[in-house]
């Protein structure tokens, strides 16, 4: 079972590249836990800060939930390129954080358990480009020198609890670099209920 990380909140990241099936993971994830809320980084994120919302996120989610208290938090709207209405999150016993960079140094020490997504940057920036279309191309080629920048400052691989691969219709998991004998390779028992 995973010790709570965050007052009472087991945090969960799922990182990895852009494109990497995080979202969609992270959302099999949830259901397979009884319905664990998703908070996405893209929602935190900014146009002028896809990588620059550690401040933001800590002061709207991690330190209320820490205090026991509803998280209250500002989704950024990519189309209209302003924050939106506020949003409540409530403590639950199982928040899942997906999005590039949920593992970066700044979270860890608030986080149960680390996920990362195995699918190689080229086959993950190519799902995106596909998934997003010709219309976003000049996004890409700005977030894939943001995206390397970033890792090579602050890699969240090294230091995964578990990695993800998806294979066929599932997924395999694996003990990541940061695993210890005995740690459990899934926030999930075999039959899909939580250890949480």
């Amino acid at each position: 079972m995973l010790p709570p990380s965050c007052g009472a909140v087991r945090l969960v990241a799922v990182d990895g590249h852009a494109g990497s099936g995080k979202s969609t993971f992270a959302g099999r994830l949830a259901a397979a836990l009884g319905g664990a809320p998703v908070l996405h980084l893209d929602d935190v994120a900014t146009h002028e800060e896809l990588f620059g919302w550690t401040a933001r996120l800590r002061a709207q989610v991690l330190e209320p939930l820490a205090l026991g208290r509803p998280a209250r938090w500002f989704p950024y709207d990519w189309v209209a390129r302003r924050f939106g209405p506020a949003r409540v999150l409530e403590p639950a016993p199982v928040l899942l954080v997906e999005g590039v960079g949920a593992g970066r140094r700044a979270l860890r020490p608030h986080l149960a358990h680390l996920l990362w997504m195995e699918t190689p940057r080229t086959e993950s920036w190519g799902r995106g480009r596909r998934r997003d279309g010709s219309g976003l191309s000049g996004f890409w080629d700005g977030w894939e020198r943001a995206e390397l920048a970033h890792f090579a400052d602050d890699p969240s691989r090294p230091f995964a609890d578990t990695l993800v691969r998806q294979r066929g219709t599932g997924y395999e998991w694996t003990s990541g670099a940061s695993a210890t004998p005995g740690t459990p390779v899934s926030v999930t028992d075999s039959d899909g209920l939580p250890r949480a």
